[in-house]
């Protein structure tokens, strides 16, 4: 890509018997707990890949299994609870971000890489994309400290504060590459499986919420004819009033709060953006996991998108196994 260096892949052990396999783990947020079920997945068919590329969470998660720490990562994500998430970010207003950095960089070195750990030292290839903020160029991670790396390339402007690295300001990589088949490429990758966490995301999140709001005021109203004391009918009467605000007193559903406007606008940008990369640079198998169900902050809900991503392999295994037969 253009203003890019060339990266010279390195020699990898078992390329003349089989293709070098690269693994593109894509951007999407709280939906990215589905890449641990896809690399477990391949792994259990037989499928391992010499080289992982990953934007946002795919880097997270990506620098997970490189640096060995996939199984962590995977107990940890899994016993998160919705309270646990919220007290973990502890979202609240500041001038850089709603995210507690420092928390987060203190769990991302506990759990998914040593702080001291550079890219140089492991065993497989592996990059990480982010985007300069000022010029909007890509920045490839392919060497210095993963933890860097990672925290670059998850810095979802609005959530995240950018980060500044040797003398830049980087945010998230999936403003401009979501789903980074291209780094894969330049890495050497005969055969590249991507995952693509925004095949199915745009709009469809906000139907379901609605018709939640819509049934929650309506047990609110039948709740209020069965109060039996003044201070019930008081307490539901303010929160009747309350409701209103947002619901009208009809099926009207309420706005989009700042998180689902924040998200339907990620989802929009990354969506486009990811159609337009992958029609140019096609990978030779992509998976899609249906997880449009999960919001950009439900961290919580890592079961279910793990088993996304492990059915999205069982579904398709047939076709990667063939695509990474050993070469004739």
């Amino acid at each position: 890509m253009p203003g890019h260096r060339t990266i010279d892949p390195p020699p990898l052990p078992g390329s003349a018997l089989r293709p070098r396999i690269g693994l593109a783990l894509g951007s999407g947020s709280a939906r990215g707990w589905s890449h641990i079920g896809v690399i477990q997945a391949l792994s259990e068919i037989g499928v391992v890949p010499d080289i992982v590329c990953g934007t946002s969470i795919g880097s997270l998660v990506g620098a997970a299994y490189v640096s060995g720490r996939l199984d962590l990562l995977e107990q940890w994500v899994c016993q998160l609870s919705r309270r646990d998430v919220a007290g973990f970010f502890e979202i609240s207003l500041s001038l850089d971000g709603f995210v507690d950095i420092e928390r987060l960089q203190s769990f991302l070195e506990q759990t998914v890489v040593s702080p001291e750990l550079r890219i140089e030292e492991l065993e497989k290839s592996f990059a990480a994309v982010a985007t300069e903020l000022e010029s909007g160029r890509e920045v490839w991670f392919s060497q210095g400290r993963v933890i860097e790396a990672v925290m670059s390339s998850i810095a979802l402007p609005g959530l995240f504060p950018p980060q500044l690295h040797n003398g830049r300001w980087l945010v998230d990589g999936g403003l401009v590459n979501p789903v980074p088949v291209s780094v894969c490429r330049a890495l050497g990758a005969e055969v590249v499986i991507a995952v693509n966490l925004n095949g199915d995301i745009v709009g469809k999140h906000f139907a379901p919420r609605a018709l939640d709001e819509r049934k929650a005021f309506r047990e609110q109203e039948k709740s209020s004819a069965k109060a039996e004391t003044l201070a019930e009918q008081v307490k539901q009467t303010l929160r009747e009033y309350s409701s209103s605000l947002f619901n009208g007193l009809s099926d009207r559903p309420r706005p989009p709060n700042i998180f689902e406007t924040l998200a339907g606008s990620v989802n929009i940008t990354q969506d486009r953006i990811t159609r337009s990369r992958m029609a140019g640079d096609p990978p030779d198998i992509t998976l899609v996991p249906r997880l449009a169900q999960i919001g950009l902050l439900d961290f919580h809900r890592a079961k279910e998108a793990i088993q996304g991503g492990r059915r999205c392999v069982v579904q398709t295994a047939e076709l990667i196994q063939e695509f990474v037969r050993p070469l004739q």
